[in-house]
């Protein structure tokens, strides 16, 4: 959202979203929240105050799922096709091209955007219905933070018990901790080096809008409502900008 941010791309650089949307037919969005993304799309300048009509919104965002609904009727009703793509995985796949992307949204709409998506994701799942795909990455990170948080418990109870930490951390990757998210957040752990591939905020939030999900189907939420409040506690640590597996150390103190 700030010009600044793009200076070093060595690419092209709009003025405002409109000025954007009216020289594209494909925008792609990637911000913190439903709240920034409903910014973009109707602020002063906004993706709505340019040649919208016919254009294709692609939003990687991990939204609220009631939000989804309201930007696909929105943009709708102004002529233009908005896709839901949140993604699964955060830096290093996404380098790569490596991410997961779920997609909801109009299939004509789709099909124009998936050449672009598949220069990012490794496997796409169209789930057509808006909100879907939104409520499937919210569904994820239920996965993933759980993962994390027990990973890193285990890690706590180990060291606690008299074991060395990469001992530790090869047991579990030899056992029943072996998994994708222990493969990825191992160095970390071992070096406690937690710079950012994907703030423990953004999964708070995400943890947020789940307990929400959960509320509409009237189903519990066991492991997501610990699990929120424990990376809620990242923020009276001052740790919410680290990587979500800084959840390590948050357990380490207690």
């Amino acid at each position: 959202r700030k010009k600044e941010k793009a200076e070093d791309l060595g690419v092209k650089i709009a003025d405002s979203p409109a000025a954007l949307v009216s020289e594209n037919e494909i925008v792609f969005m990637n911000l913190f929240d439903s709240n920034a993304v409903k910014t973009i799309i109707t602020c002063q300048g906004g993706l709505l105050d340019g040649d919208c009509k016919g254009k294709v919104i692609v939003d990687t965002t991990t939204n609220h799922f009631e939000a989804v609904e309201y930007f696909h009727d929105l943009l709708r009703a102004h002529g233009a096709y908005y896709i839901e793509a949140p993604v699964l995985g955060s830096v290093a796949p996404a380098a790569t091209g490596g991410l997961v992307v779920l997609v909801s949204g109009v299939q004509s709409a789709y099909d124009k955007a998936r050449p672009y998506l598949e220069k990012i994701g490794k496997d796409i799942f169209y789930l057509e219905k808006a909100s879907l795909a939104t409520k499937m990455k919210l569904i994820n990170n239920l996965a993933l933070g759980s993962f994390m948080a027990a990973i890193a418990e285990a890690l706590v109870f180990g060291e606690e018990a008299g074991m060395d930490k990469a001992q530790v951390l090869d047991i579990l990757s030899a056992g029943a901790g072996n998994s994708a998210v222990l493969n990825a957040k191992k160095e970390k752990l071992l070096t406690e080096d937690f710079s950012t591939h994907f703030k423990a905020s953004l999964l708070y939030k995400d943890l947020h809008y789940l307990q929400d999900l959960a509320w509409t189907l009237k189903r519990p939420l066991f492991t997501g409502s610990a699990m929120k409040e424990l990376y809620g506690m990242t923020f009276s640590r001052n740790m919410e900008d680290e990587d979500f597996s800084a959840v390590y150390k948050v357990l380490k103190e207690l």
